[in-house]
């Protein structure tokens, strides 16, 4: 660690540790409060929260800003969806065609309602309305990343000085809402539609609250490890060759796609032949590694969090995102729940809507575990969730960004 002039920086490995601290904090609380586990609340949302709190107090009384370096988060990410791709295979994808087709055509027209929606508010309140589109698909649909990779071009075309400022707090505040609010929605649909999971195999990723225990062995550890590093390498060569013709992704993206190809060609093939060579995906080993791996991510997204700059900004941000979540909700709710089959698994891709529709996916992929560690599994969701907001929506979002730009 190295502290100059207010400022604490915390190395790499120092700030995985804490994130693994902090995940199990939040795994220690939810444990201890029923409530929190009633609402669905992801365990690493409860420690990441506790400890950005902290370190906002500390920012505000004793002068010292906390900078955590997230060069290992992304690894995390990476590993995660690996973990999803080898899940899921091609039959899958077939089966879930046409509600793949209903999920991704309502999350377009919700996208372009996202951007009306910050365009109107900001408009309303004398802002410039490229401020709006900051906190409407951009910040929120597409998260901190997209936000900061856009605020440049906001900054010099438009003249936005703090693009950057306003593209963070609008996805740090709706990355906060998302967390807390996709869970218990979906327990209310549960509840009052007393539905109940199609499938009753192991969760696709951790473990179900009423289970102590687990049965899992070193070989199907190791075997896990072993094709989530092949998926990785896949993905990687695959990225590589993305990005020579001219197209650009995140590496989790195609990670998620090799896990596919392998968990659909490669493995099944193999372990007729090579006894060993049987990974078994969709096994306690793997959900564990997808539990951990995605806990740590987010309890480092969200302890890294600079809860004073939305004081900073005031209540603009607060408002454009508070209408924002209205929106989400209404969606979700109203429309994702009943198009998808108004089933259990359409409960658990409503609290995945709302993760993703103003948070992120991997906060999408948190409520869901939420929910499926409480009421049983839901391949389907894990399947169609990712697909529709890791690849497409990413895609999509950068044209619609484009296009909205044009006419501003």
């Amino acid at each position: 660690m190295e502290f100059n002039d207010h400022i604490l920086m915390v190395e790499s490995f120092l700030t995985v540790t804490l994130a693994i601290l902090v995940l199990f904090l939040g795994k220690g609380i939810t444990f201890r409060f029923a409530i929190l586990r009633e609402l669905n609340i992801p365990e690493p949302v409860v420690g990441g929260l506790i400890v950005a709190i902290l370190l906002a107090l500390v920012h505000s009384f004793a002068g010292i800003t906390v900078e955590l370096d997230m060069s290992m988060r992304d690894s995390m990410l990476v590993y995660f969806f690996t973990t999803i791709g080898l899940n899921a295979n091609i039959q899958d994808i077939i089966k879930g065609g046409k509600p793949f087709v209903i999920l991704l055509i309502a999350t377009l027209t919700f996208m372009v309602l996202q951007n009306v929606v910050g365009l109107s508010v900001a408009s309303l309140m004398g802002l410039e309305p490229a401020v709006g589109l900051m906190g409407g698909s951009v910040a929120l649909i597409g998260g901190h990343g997209t936000a900061i990779a856009w605020a440049p071009t906001f900054s010099q075309d438009f003249g936005i000085k703090s693009a950057m400022e306003i593209g963070i707090a609008c996805a740090t505040l709706g990355l906060i809402i998302a967390s807390v609010a996709g869970g218990p929605v979906a327990s209310y649909l549960i509840k009052k539609h007393d539905l109940k999971p199609e499938e009753t195999g192991d969760t696709i990723v951790g473990v179900m609250h009423d289970k102590t225990s687990i049965k899992m062995d070193h070989f199907s550890f190791l075997h896990a490890i072993v094709a989530i590093h092949i998926g990785i390498l896949i993905g990687y060569f695959l990225n590589a060759a993305l990005e020579e013709a001219g197209l650009k992704m995140p590496l989790f993206v195609t990670a998620l796609f090799a896990g596919i190809l392998l968990s659909s060609f490669i493995t099944p093939n193999m372990s007729k032949k090579v006894k060993w060579m049987d990974w078994r995906a969709r096994g306690n080993s793997m959900s564990l590694i997808a539990d951990i791996s995605l806990g740590i991510f987010l309890a480092m997204s969200l302890m890294s969090m600079q809860l004073w700059v939305i004081a900073e900004l005031g209540g603009s941000i607060i408002l454009i995102v508070g209408v924002q979540f209205i929106l989400v909700l209404f969606i979700a709710v109203f429309v994702i729940f009943r198009i998808m089959g108004k089933n259990y698994d359409a409960a658990v891709m409503t609290s995945g809507f709302i993760g993703a529709g103003i948070g992120s996916t991997a906060t999408a992929m948190a409520n869901m575990t939420a929910v499926t560690k409480r009421y049983g599994a839901s391949p389907l969701a894990f399947l169609l969730v990712p697909l529709v907001f890791a690849f497409f929506v990413n895609m999509i979002n950068a044209i619609l960004i484009q296009v909205i730009l044009m006419y501003l």
